[in-house]
């Protein structure tokens, strides 16, 4: 009996561990960009034979049978999860019923493996199985949920890191002289080894605008895909400039020296906040280390005292 339980836990364990690999391969290859480069490299020299290359790996096809029942049916729920999914990185048209199918593939398998380790201890109920197994289903449900909004959190704070060097950038090149869109492109050239998510997102503005989008939808669309307040503020300020037909170079020193300010006031909060987080730890760690190489000695000398009395 040990036996087969030791086996069975091996073999759970490598197919969790095989489920993870092929999961994180997946997503290494929708979002490496070099493997989108290739793709497009490859997909622009076989023009002349109109043969389609295929850049990722449709995993929404084997769910369209029952995609109604799986896919949620409300268009705001969709659009939500779309956003989300943008935001992190994940742009093919796909992306959102890969999602949907790895969400079924964990809420069905991982119940499954559950089960399959609980049935091994006897001594557990019927009811405390149920509710092991949708537990187990339960997280199966929420967890690409979960790793979808990690992502999506640390592409942000790249793309928050990345932005105060972008603004000073396209300030200097608006103000040398160059229009918005080739400030725009040097922008993203210059970037592009040092931050190369937002040189990325940069490239893609000026890729719409060449394929005939209008400067300020392009512009919100990139605003929509980094989903940054301070992003938004400057889109929302160069989409001003382009209609009122304003100094772009004007505003955008203008927006620097505001967004310098803004920094500067969240730093002085953020250090304002240090005296109130340093409390807790101060309290729990290291008053009672202080106090008992403080009093510890003098609390056994009247230990001590105390037992010859």
């Amino acid at each position: 009996m040990d036996t087969n339980l030791v086996l069975v836990v091996v073999v759970i364990g490598l197919a969790v561990v095989l489920l993870t690999i092929g999961i994180s391969t997946i997503v290494s290859n929708a979002t490496d960009p070099v493997r989108r480069r290739v793709a497009a490299a490859a997909g622009s020299m076989d023009d002349h034979t109109r043969t389609p290359v295929k850049t990722g790996i449709d995993l929404g096809r084997f769910i369209k049978p029952v995609s109604k029942y799986v896919m949620p049916s409300k268009t705001k729920e969709q659009n939500a999860t779309q956003e989300r999914l943008i935001q992190a990185g994940f742009r093919s048209e796909s992306s959102l019923r890969n999602f949907y199918a790895i969400k079924t593939a964990l809420a069905i398998l991982l119940p499954l493996a559950v089960y399959s380790v609980v049935r091994w201890f006897p001594e557990r109920t019927t009811m405390e199985i149920l509710f092991i197994v949708l537990g187990g289903a339960m997280i199966g449900v929420r967890l690409p949920d979960a790793i979808l909004n990690n992502i999506r959190a640390r592409r942000m704070k790249r793309l928050r890191v990345a932005f105060p060097d972008a603004l000073d950038l396209l300030v200097v090149c608006v103000e040398s002289g160059l229009g918005l869109g080739p400030a725009i492109d040097r922008v993203a050239r210059e970037l592009e080894i040092s931050h190369g998510d937002l040189a990325q997102e940069l490239a893609l503005v000026n890729a719409e605008i060449s394929a005939g989008v209008e400067r300020p939808v392009a512009l919100r669309n990139l605003a929509g895909r980094c989903g940054l307040e301070d992003i938004k503020g400057l889109v929302g300020l160069l989409v001003q400039t382009i209609k009122f037909g304003t100094s772009i170079a004007d505003a955008l020193r203008v927006y620097s020296e505001e967004f310098r300010d803004k920094r500067m006031q969240r730093a002085e909060e953020q250090a304002a906040k240090i005296g109130t987080k340093m409390i807790f730890p101060l309290v729990f760690c290291m008053f009672p280390a202080f106090f008992i190489v403080m009093i510890g000695p003098a609390v056994m000398r009247f230990i001590e005292v105390f037992a010859r009395m």
